[in-house]
């Protein structure tokens, strides 16, 4: 096994191999696309082996989280494909000033650097980080879950194979293979290694790391999304959003967690909400959501009595808690004492409504009338995603490749002196 800190001091070596033409990394990634559908068989082969061991550690939900198929490989490709096509950030002139005195002063999108990432499960991360990182000029190291690691390490090698073959050093890929919590600590503290960390998992995971991060750590991904139903709202369209939004990858950070329901329609709405949830979806043979409800909520339809934390809880499976709150002033004030500024949404008739939620839900991505699930980077047009964002600073939502390139002003003069 290679240690940690060597892997991060061959990634910051390659890092200069990187100040390549556009189309010379356009071309790389071409490469990996290639190289990814080639090597396919490998990849599953390796993701087989991962599933079989986790399958009486993790639920079915879980285990979806893991699973690659040729579909979702092929996903993979055309992700990588996706972003070689977009505008290359690095070298942008963002502003441009020119002063009385004749300076001229540009204000110029580059690289961070060496961009780590700590994820868990979902192995399409491996070649979303990679690509997204090597398209914005900066060097990636990658550390994922044990759960997921052989499937990584066959991504990975994929990987190299297309840097080698457009001629850039497989370096430029870092892939930690120690999985252990010493591992990620090592990341943590890689002062002058690493120019910004981005955890991407559970809430154990990115707390450790906010709290006890000694470089540039973005806080990402718990995602406890609501849905808020006005009184005014369509009310098939409000079925088909939240059970699209709670039920299509309830594994995802971008699926609904909480349902608050207006006071006015919950008497007719929970009705129609819990057999739409819960009998039609055993009728068919589908994962019912378990609903996890409010007293008042309770008293409507049948369900589970609501605990103490399951308005504070990613549940990350077929389970919704539901509030019956007073209106939108009520749904906000909810919102604001358990979101976690991921996503959260509103479905509403009501312009008037519909603004003042935008206006005071304080999350990364605010939607009026449309499911949660479309906080994706591929869904944003950002290609794939490093993560979203939660915090404010320096990047919020879904991270492309503008959110991995900082700036730096360059300045022309011609003897000026002050």
């Amino acid at each position: 096994m290679k240690n940690t800190h060597d892997i991060l001091l061959a990634t910051k070596a390659a890092l200069p191999a990187l100040t390549a033409s556009k189309e010379r990394k356009n071309a790389a990634l071409e490469a990996i696309a290639k190289c990814l559908t080639e090597e396919q068989d490998l990849i599953l082969a390796a993701n087989r082996l991962d599933i079989e061991a986790s399958r009486s550690k993790y639920g079915e939900v879980m285990i979806d989280r893991l699973t690659l198929t040729p579909d979702r490989i092929a996903g993979m490709a055309q992700g990588v494909r996706e972003v070689a096509a977009l505008p290359d950030p690095e070298g942008r002139v963002l502003r441009r000033v020119e002063r009385p005195n004749g300076l001229v002063i540009e204000k110029t999108s580059v690289p961070l650097g060496v961009v780590a990432i700590i994820y868990e499960s979902r192995p399409n991360v491996t070649s979303d980080a990679a690509v997204l990182a090597l398209k914005s000029g900066n060097a990636v190291v990658l550390r994922g879950g044990k759960e997921a690691f052989r499937s990584n390490a066959a991504i990975v090698e994929a990987i190299h194979h297309g840097l080698e073959a457009a001629g850039l050093p497989a370096e430029l890929v870092g892939f930690v293979e120690d999985t252990s919590h010493a591992s990620a600590d090592e990341l943590m503290r890689a002062v002058g290694l690493i120019d910004l960390l981005i955890p991407r998992g559970g809430a154990g995971l990115i707390r450790r790391c906010t709290e006890n991060a000694k470089v540039p750590c973005i806080q990402t991904g718990t995602g406890i999304c609501h849905i808020f139903v006005d009184d005014s709202a369509d009310q098939d369209k409000a079925l088909r959003i939240i059970e699209n939004a709670k039920t299509s990858r309830p594994s995802v950070c971008n699926a609904e967690e909480v349902l608050l329901v207006h006071r006015g329609i919950a008497g007719s709405f929970l009705p129609r909400l819990q057999k739409r949830l819960v009998d039609e979806r055993a009728e068919q043979g589908l994962v019912p959501v378990e609903l996890r409800l409010d007293e008042e909520a309770a008293a409507l339809i049948p369900g589970v009595p609501a605990g103490e934390r399951d308005f504070d809880t990613e549940f990350l499976d077929y389970i919704l808690a539901v509030k019956v709150v007073d209106d939108v002033e009520d749904a906000i004030r909810h919102i604001a004492l358990h979101s976690t500024g991921h996503s959260d949404a509103i479905l509403t008739r009501s312009d008037e409504h519909a603004a003042l939620f935008t206006a005071r839900v304080d999350s990364s991505s605010v939607y009026v009338n449309a499911s949660t699930r479309f906080t994706d980077g591929g869904e944003f047009g950002l290609g794939c995603e490093m993560g979203i964002s939660t915090q404010k600073l320096h990047a919020r939502g879904p991270m492309g490749l503008e959110e991995l390139n900082s700036y730096k002003y360059i300045i022309r003069g011609d003897g000026q002196i002050r």
